[in-house]
């Protein structure tokens, strides 16, 4: 039996989706979730394990999760190790991607399948539809709805064969499951199995009460924050301290300032540094992954993704230059 491992983003439903639809198209036996601080520790890790104990990895899939500045090239490095241990690398993703990065990865033999226009999940569905089932379908239009990319050439499709409020509500519900259980990585594994055994979102068992429960502490939140949000030119940001993601609240700070830009952060004293979510109105005319790359790149942090969709992770004492700057070129 041929050992194949699957590393899904855990965040959001893109990244529990695309693990659910590789396990299904190709029978992975390992399922690893991580999130963007962690996946280069854990690609690490995973290496050293196979060297140590002589267990060949045959297959490794590597779903939706962006690259920055900071972990480009020793992505590719560690990559490079991997396909020279004979383990063949594919590598699935659509956060926005220096153009070197893609070459290397050609260059190093990586079977990668890289476009921003859709979300991972599309993209995994488009190329293995003859290996998946109907509720595949369901499932990747559910993911490119909560990325907010169903009006895409391809997730369109997949979306219009569908009763779209049932579609919104199964997205919804388990956007909320996945976002309340980051630190309950059995329930997002269960996520992932329920999901590529051909279930849909509402017969998780104790998924739709997450939910609920997920709903009513976000707009407890987004309540106690409304009176403390920043506004600057541009740019729209608040702190939260609540144990939810900032990236729950954003979008509610994005329509209540008005503004085109949004960001929440939240301090991580274990490291000294701003956890920090971003989101752009259709006002937003550029593209906010690569400004946030670059931007905390020279701020000694780490960030990036979409042209209307990124986070970062900044220095403490370098938060407001980040602000600052961020607000100057969100014109």
């Amino acid at each position: 039996m041929k050992n194949k491992i699957c590393i899904s983003h855990k965040e959001d439903v893109d990244g529990i989706s695309s693990a659910a639809l590789i396990k299904t198209a190709f029978d992975v036996n390992t399922v690893i979730l991580v999130d963007y601080a962690n996946m280069i520790k854990t690609l690490r890790s995973m290496v050293s394990s196979s060297y140590e104990s002589n267990i060949k990895i045959d297959n490794i899939f590597i779903c939706d999760l962006g690259l920055s500045k900071k972990n480009e090239n020793e992505f590719v490095n560690i990559l490079k190790e991997l396909i020279e241990a004979k383990c063949q690398v594919s590598y699935i993703d659509h956060h926005d991607l220096d153009k070197k990065i893609l070459s290397d990865l050609k260059t190093i033999g990586v079977k990668l399948m890289h476009g921003t226009a859709e979300c991972t999940s599309i993209h995994i569905y488009n190329k293995y539809k003859r290996k998946l089932s109907s509720q595949s379908a369901f499932i990747a239009a559910a993911a490119a709805m909560t990325d907010y990319l169903e009006t895409r050439p391809i997730a369109s499709n997949l979306v219009s064969r569908f009763d779209r409020q049932f579609l919104m509500l199964e997205a919804t519900a388990l956007s909320y499951m996945i976002s309340s259980s980051q630190h309950d990585n059995d329930f997002l594994m269960t996520i992932v199995d329920d999901l590529s055994q051909g279930k849909y979102p509402h017969d998780i068992e104790g998924g739709f009460l997450k939910a609920e429960k997920h709903a009513k502490k976000v707009l407890s939140v987004v309540t106690n924050i409304e009176n403390s949000i920043n506004l600057k030119k541009n740019l729209a940001y608040v702190q939260i301290n609540s144990e939810l993601p900032s990236s729950m609240v954003v979008n509610f700070v994005l329509g209540i300032s008005g503004k085109p830009v949004a960001l929440v952060y939240k301090i991580k004293k274990e490291i000294e540094s701003c956890i920090i979510s971003i989101r752009g109105s259709n006002e937003c005319k550029v593209h906010l992954g690569r400004i946030v790359n670059n931007l905390s790149s020279e701020l000694s942090g780490s960030g990036g993704g979409h042209e209307k969709a990124c986070g970062a992770v900044i220095p403490k004492q370098k938060f407001a230059e980040f602000i600052k700057q961020l607000d100057n070129k969100s014109k």
